[in-house]
């Protein structure tokens, strides 16, 4: 348990002076107070005095269980009585010793005390795991290069190595970068993201390393980074091209000593971490043009994996929106809802800028405003709707079609073998009659030449499927009702 920061709160100096020695003897980082402790998130055990000047202690311990009910409590007391220790143990204190005390017995109870919260940690990533750890089903692509990503993933997991993920905004870098961390040696332990765009440039340091008390103003406590939170798992650094060049020289300086500096701090820490980036600027550019250190750019590019745009892989969409439906109608408890072809192709032939990220709130968009099961080309942004048609490059034939009837070979489950043919034709059959109808104008003269086929055979086909046949001139007899 070396390394772990004890907040001492007590108002006697010697009694401070003394825990403090024995404590920093036992390899433990000590901060010290007189009257209140705050359960600073970088605290990982409190020893707390009953009695402070002008302050119960178990109005701290109350507070702090409010605030950090994970953080190990130890009360400490010269008037020790059952109803104060009972008191304190109800309120959550982990445990209870009195003064004066015996050195060795306070290093016992503290180290149990920090192996009962690390177990409690553990169990409770584990009962997290079938909800919050990552679903490899959250990354969907059947398109030849998701499968070459798949593959990429599934080569660099089990090592150590360094990855770098390339690619536009909203392809799906996190994703990905969990998806290491997940099928890796050090899934058990912590995935700590980090935006480095999203955090200002003077707060970015304290953020990713940490800082001691008195730092800087307003440091009021120790605080632990992003570094020392990921002990043990991975760190993921997102948009590591925003960060200034001052702090890639400190970031490089990690990468080579696996050692971090807290602001204001005396000594460097060890830091057993895993290394992910991501970046959706042009790094060799950056580098070009001195604003992207080149050996950062060469420690950081050791496995490089690109996530294409969503536009260069179309025939994901289908599967795409099939996932966020299904997602929206788990969240909704409701049942899931489906786009209608008309909708599902300007999703197809929509240029998505926002890629897959765009495509996700699109979809959650369209279930909130369909009140029906079907969500129709209406329900879609107005931006989308306008844009589709003019994107470059068109939606061929065969993607919506084909996930289609894959979709709906899984839902019939074989219940039709031997039938599968008529079915499919049937389905594709009856909207394709009702659209040429409708294009003639009701016209079945027309709408068979159109076909290729017999009036008669039209007439037969539309009476044994039940279509309504449009009206001709908007108020025109229905051909064949004379």
């Amino acid at each position: 348990m070396t390394g772990k920061r004890i907040l001492i709160v007590d108002d006697e100096e010697s009694v401070r002076w003394a825990l403090r020695k024995a404590l920093e003897g036992a390899n433990y980082r000590v901060d010290l107070a007189v009257d209140g402790a705050a359960g600073d998130p970088g605290v990982d055990l409190v020893l707390l005095d009953v009695r402070l000047p002008g302050q119960d202690g178990l109005d701290v311990l109350r507070e702090i269980s409010k605030r950090r009910p994970d953080l190990p409590v130890v009360m400490m007391t010269a008037y020790g009585t059952l109803q104060v220790a009972v008191e304190a143990m109800k309120l959550g204190a982990h445990d209870y010793i009195g003064k004066p005390f015996d050195i060795d017995e306070v290093l016992l109870v503290v180290e149990k005390a920090l192996q009962a919260r690390a177990l409690a940690q553990e169990v409770a990533r584990l009962r997290q795991g079938t909800e919050e750890r990552f679903d490899p089903g959250r990354i969907v692509g059947t398109s030849p290069a998701m499968q070459q990503i798949f593959k990429a993933v599934a080569k660099v997991a089990g090592t150590d190595l360094t990855v770098l993920l390339r690619g536009e905004s909203g392809t799906g870098k996190e994703l990905i970068a969990r998806a290491v961390h997940e099928n890796s040696r050090r899934s058990a332990h912590p995935f700590v993201p980090v935006n480095c765009a999203a955090i200002p440039r003077d707060l970015l340091e304290s953020e990713l390393f940490g800082h001691e008390k008195g730092a800087f103003t307003g440091a009021v406590s120790a605080r632990r980074g992003r570094f020392e939170q990921a002990a043990g798992g991975t760190i993921f650094l997102d948009e590591v091209g925003d960060m200034d060049l001052s702090l890639q020289t400190k970031l490089l300086r990690v990468l080579q000593e696996r050692r971090i500096e807290r602001l204001g701090g005396e000594g460097s820490i060890p830091v057993d971490v895993r290394i992910v980036a991501a970046t959706n600027q042009d790094l060799e550019a950056a580098v070009a043009r001195r604003a992207f250190r080149e050996d950062l750019f060469y420690r950081l590019n050791v496995v490089s994996i690109h996530l294409p745009p969503l536009r260069d892989r179309r025939e994901d969409i289908p599967a795409l929106v099939m996932h966020f439906l299904s997602e929206h109608a788990r969240e909704q408890e409701g049942s899931r809802k489906t786009f209608s072809p008309e909708a599902m192709e300007l999703l197809l032939a929509y240029g998505w800028p926002g890629n897959v990220r765009e495509l996700e709130n699109v979809v959650g968009r369209a279930c909130a405003l369909a009140s029906t099961p079907m969500i129709l080309s209406h329900h879609l942004p107005e931006a989308l709707r306008t844009r589709a048609g003019s994107q470059e490059g068109g939606v061929g034939p065969d993607i919506f079609p084909t996930e289609w009837i894959r979709n709906e070979l899984a839902r019939l489950q074989g219940s039709i073998d031997g039938r599968l043919r008529d079915h499919f034709v049937a389905c594709v059959e009856r909207p394709l009659l009702e659209l040429v109808l409708r294009r003639a104008g009701g016209n079945q003269v027309k709408a068979a030449s159109l076909l290729g086929i017999n009036r008669n055979t039209l007439r037969k086909r539309i009476k044994e499927l039940g279509i309504s046949l449009p009206q001709r001139g908007g108020e025109g007899m229905q051909e064949g009702s004379k």
